[in-house]
């Protein structure tokens, strides 16, 4: 990526790809949210003072970005243009009632634009708001049980489908879109998690240093292991995006890198 002269990542968490192949990268520096384009040139950095310590950005079916800083404790989203639309969570207030996050991890939208969030950090549950922000649902609890979590740390949808990476259970949990268990899969610590227009589900886990490309039955089909380290700089994918040419960007927190790489 091409950052402006002086300008460098912090502890990268989060990026996501827009339908115009631009580049979100959401990283811990004084410019937390930056805008590339397809190329990687550097086009902006949007809302500065919006963020503390950033975790995961994505973008919804309209190109909206929603970012989760487990600092603030909120979940935004944010208008193409950098406006904020919706704001869900207490500024810096943490909490574990339907108005509060502690540390939320992702989100993810149904195909309704429902809202799904993974509060992940401090509460070991997943909540369900309407496009409006109202509270309809919420499930789990600390354990290590079906439906229950240690922490929950991303979320993704295929329709009817939701998918929990409960990391430190080591397991992909899948639930319908009411928050009923229905299986699980234990393929690692899955950190973040992606999913493509046909179905396949891309895992980064940070532990083992590598990403897997897994299909609906649970079967991994492809495994992607991070580039050699260099100078120290390991292989660390906190989350992930898939473009539609399916090369894979990766955001990594220890080493400051956000990374694009071509799968196989």
């Amino acid at each position: 990526f091409q950052l402006p002269p002086g300008e460098h990542f912090v502890e990268v968490a989060g990026v996501a790809v827009n339908s115009k192949g631009h580049i979100y990268v959401f990283h811990r520096g004084k410019h937390p949210l930056m805008e590339f384009d397809s190329s990687g040139k550097f086009v902006r950095s949007i809302a500065d003072d919006l963020f503390a310590t950033a975790h995961t950005v994505r973008v919804d079916a309209e190109d909206n970005i929603w970012t989760t800083d487990v600092g603030t404790h909120l979940v935004l989203k944010l208008s193409p243009e950098g406006r904020v639309l919706l704001s869900l969570g207490r500024m810096r207030t943490p909490g574990d009632d339907v108005l509060h996050f502690n540390q939320p991890t992702d989100v993810a939208f149904d195909r309704d634009g429902n809202i799904y969030v993974a509060d992940g950090e401090g509460n070991s549950r997943v909540l369900k708001f309407n496009k409006y922000g109202n509270v309809l649902l919420g499930w789990g609890m600390k354990g290590s049980g079906p439906g229950q979590f240690d922490l929950p740390h991303s979320i993704a949808i295929d329709g009817d489908l939701v998918y929990v990476g409960d990391r430190e259970n080591a397991r992909i949990q899948i639930f319908d879109l009411n928050g009923r268990y229905l299986r699980e899969w234990k393929l690692g610590h899955p950190f973040g998690l992606f999913i493509t227009p046909d179905h396949f589900i891309y895992m980064s886990d940070a532990i083992a240093g590598r990403i897997l490309k897994i299909n609906r039955d649970g079967k991994v089909v492809g495994v992607l292991e991070g580039p050699p380290p260099e100078k120290g700089r390991h292989f660390d994918p906190h989350s992930l995006a898939v473009d539609k040419d399916n090369c894979i960007f990766t955001a990594e927190v220890m080493p400051w890198r956000a990374q694009k790489l071509r799968s196989k």
